[in-house]
């Protein structure tokens, strides 16, 4: 009987508000703990501030490891060299796998490291000042990965043009959709009241950033009176602002209803490595919006209208198109259909492939 491969995650994403980072990790967490006859599974989280609080996030069978450590102190290690290896913060295993782009170096374990995109590299600028060398890390962490994990082919194009990472250790790992988004319903009464939405509207889903569009969005929503309100949903500031409402960070079930609950979702970002929100727009018969970058074309297999990016006029009459056109009954049936492909159990058993060979390449 073949043993289960011994693998550590990185749960740090786990710990706060959750981005589409966390989600996936939390997603892929749970569905490698339902395979305990493939993958016995931990997690570590590279912080000081509340290191504790993972194994409350943490799926009952996964079990939390490590020590306290400071996550810009260890960088500052790791982009020196191979020190400390994580088998000496967490104990032995045979993968480790950086789930947020930063794969710390091993003994002996093999290394899997998922890079979600890399709009950083040509846009610096944008990153906070304790991630201005997060460039450099992830390169090292490809370097030293034996397989990379990407959510798109777009991803993993990016990353053999320029970390010149060979093709064939490369795994494309596409997110999921949770069932729960297909039995989505509009906000009730209750909901509405509480976060001020009006009964028509359109939907931002997102952390705030230049990468995400935003500028073009409300100039562009602005510039057209007859669209309905823009309700902005993520962890930022709340409050409203003339037609435009900000909701702040949404619990997982309020965010589904939300959603469900647009006239149209839109997505102006001028770079995605996956776009989660589309494809869970799709599963609630919701129209998507988003603009024309390899990821969204991909992820939305013809089921969206793509603008060019940055294109105010171009997004004013898409929107207007989508809020003005209803749907067909075979335009919903096929948006469906189209989401429920992706399932976060299809992601979990793509990791263990990687997990497979990355263990395979240390023996």
């Amino acid at each position: 009987m073949v043993k289960p491969l011994k693998v550590l995650i990185d749960g740090t994403p786990l710990l706060g508000d959750r981005t589409g980072i966390g989600r996936y990790t939390s997603a892929l967490a749970e569905e490698l703990a339902s395979m305990p006859e493939a993958v016995e599974v931990r997690a570590v989280a590279f912080t000081l501030r509340g290191w504790r609080a993972l194994r409350t996030v943490l799926p009952h069978e996964v079990v939390a490891r490590g020590l306290p450590v400071s996550a810009r102190l260890l960088r500052q290690f790791w982009l020196r060299g191979p020190f400390p290896p994580v088998e000496l913060l967490a104990g032995p295993t045979d993968v480790m796998h950086a789930t947020n782009f930063v794969l710390p170096p091993t003994i002996r374990a093999g290394g899997v490291v998922t890079i979600h995109d890399l709009a950083f590299l040509d846009t610096p600028q944008d990153l906070p000042p304790s991630d201005r060398r997060l460039p450099e890390l992830v390169r090292k962490s490809a370097m030293r990965a034996d397989i990379v994990c990407t959510p798109t082919q777009a991803v993993a194009n990016v990353v053999v043009d320029r970390f010149e990472v060979d093709p064939e250790k490369i795994i494309v790992t596409p997110l999921g959709v949770d069932p729960a988004w297909f039995a989505a319903r509009a906000p009730s009464d209750g909901l509405r009241s509480r976060l001020g939405l009006p009964s028509e509207y359109l939907l931002f889903v997102g952390a705030p950033g230049p990468r995400k569009g935003l500028a073009t969005l409300l100039e562009s929503h602005a510039a057209n009176p007859s669209l309905p309100p823009l309700v902005l949903a993520g962890p930022s500031r709340t409050g409203k602002d003339g037609r435009v409402l900000r909701t702040g960070y949404l619990n997982d079930v309020d965010l589904r209803s939300v959603v469900a609950g647009a006239a149209t979702l839109v997505l102006p970002s001028k770079d995605e490595g996956f776009g989660l929100p589309v494809l869970e727009a799709l599963a609630c018969n919701v129209p998507v919006v988003c603009t024309d970058v390899p990821a969204l074309r991909e992820v939305a297999g013809g089921h969206a209208v793509h603008v060019p990016v940055g294109d105010v006029d171009a997004l004013g009459q898409a929107l207007v198109d989508a809020v003005e056109t209803p749907p067909t009954p075979a335009d919903q049936a096929a948006r469906r259909a189209h989401a429920a492909e992706f399932t976060w159990r299809k992601t979990a058993e793509r990791t263990l492939d990687a997990y497979r060979l990355a263990a395979a390449a240390r023996q």
